[in-house]
């Protein structure tokens, strides 16, 4: 099943980051700063601003949709079997690397005769 999202996710994931990118750069400056706090322009900055226009509403739209994909991405990449397989495998490799004389078979004991 991760296989069958994965893909899709990726592509949505992709295009929500360059419409994200887009939106944000198109969007008009909000003028003024912190040179705004001094005098009547303080009510703009800190409300009057409405619900929103439509920018606003893509964007938050927008990136919602961006941190969806991202938490499930990374979700289906690291608990995937795959993944967990090619963790413990590369675990393995380096403690062999690491301690030659655990690699090696312990010796067979000896049958007993009866």
């Amino acid at each position: 099943m991760a296989e069958f999202l994965h893909t899709p996710l990726t592509v949505l994931h992709l295009l929500a980051c360059a419409f994200l990118i887009l939106v944000i750069l198109i969007q008009p400056g909000k003028s003024g700063g912190l040179g705004a706090l001094g005098g009547g322009q303080a009510q703009q900055v800190f409300g009057g601003s409405g619900a929103g226009n439509f920018l606003t509403k893509t964007t938050w739209a927008t990136a919602a949709i961006f941190f969806f994909t991202s938490i499930t991405l990374a979700y289906l990449s690291s608990s995937s079997d795959e993944s967990m397989k090619k963790h413990s495998a590369a675990l393995a490799k380096q403690h062999d690397q690491n301690n030659p004389l655990s690699s090696t078979p312990a010796p067979a004991k000896p049958a007993s005769s009866k």
